[in-house]
């Protein structure tokens, strides 16, 4: 759908230059231009070179958004099934808030990657009124700091021990690894220098295809050049579709059902 009116663009373009070389101004194939095609054979291995890198670079950034969101997938199960052996002579209150707490948690990532807060989605805590926070506050730092509190809470109230704490402290450090690691794909996009060069260099190519190889195609020159310019053009829109894996289209993470997938297990280990 982003190419088409390219594609249609292409088209007329090389329907038009056929019809002046072929028809109108008849230029023999003995034309110095026909050389071209020399050019283009060296520049397609250069364009290809270029093109892999901005897929590579981009699928890199898509799988590594995955990778920390498996990890907090994995971490939130370890941290809900360590205090479920730690607070199981505890009041079903204190396990009903963590179990809350780091579903909540997950959903604020999801939204401050997203830049987006929905209210709705967040299990509703009486020590965690969400409508008071404001949109510019870091909701993950927020909660996680409540999340602490409370924990350091139950070790004054001597409920948990300094040897529990440590047992704690890896999966508690991960959350906010995992959320640095998040934002550093979010907020270091592509070079739009790289980017816009790549762009420059395809229409280049492509609308200079026609000079250099219309004497031996002749009319075929048209779908030819059609289809090559829709398979690199394709490759860079794939690499700008991904290179942000956290947004809400059809190629991004999906990171509602994940949220949902943690809550479930939450619920199943600290479930009361």
């Amino acid at each position: 759908r982003k190419l088409f009116p390219l594609l249609i663009f292409i088209f007329l373009y090389t329907c038009t230059f056929a019809y002046l070389v072929l028809s109108y101004w008849r230029i023999g194939e003995t034309a110095d231009l026909r050389n071209l095609s020399v050019i283009h054979s060296l520049l397609g291995f250069v364009i290809s070179l270029l093109l892999v890198f901005r897929t590579n670079t981009a699928y890199d950034r898509w799988w590594e958004g995955r990778k920390q969101w498996g990890s907090l997938i994995n971490v939130s199960r370890n941290l809900a099934m360590k205090l479920n052996c730690l607070l199981a002579d505890v009041s079903p209150e204190e396990r009903l808030y963590f179990e809350k707490m780091i579903g909540n948690y997950c959903v604020a990532l999801k939204n401050h990657l997203r830049k987006t807060n929905f209210h709705h989605e967040y299990e509703h805590i009486e020590t965690f009124p969400i409508k008071r926070i404001g949109d510019d506050t870091h909701i993950p730092n927020h909660l996680m700091n409540l999340i602490l509190g409370r924990i350091h809470d139950l070790h004054r109230k001597g409920v948990l021990l300094g040897e529990h704490l440590i047992i704690l402290d890896s999966e508690l450090r991960q959350f906010t690894e995992i959320c640095g690691a998040c934002e550093r794909i979010k907020n270091s996009p592509i070079p739009y220098s790289y980017s816009s060069f790549l762009k420059k260099f395809i229409m280049i190519y492509c609308f200079s295809l026609p000079v250099g190889y219309i004497f031996s195609l002749h009319y075929l020159i048209i779908p030819f050049v059609v289809f090559v310019f829709y398979v690199l053009a394709s490759l860079e829109v794939i690499a700008e579709e991904i290179e942000d894996p956290f947004g809400s289209d059809a190629n991004d993470l999906p990171l509602d059902r994940m949220c949902e997938t943690i809550k479930k297990s939450l619920k199943e280990i600290l479930g009361v």
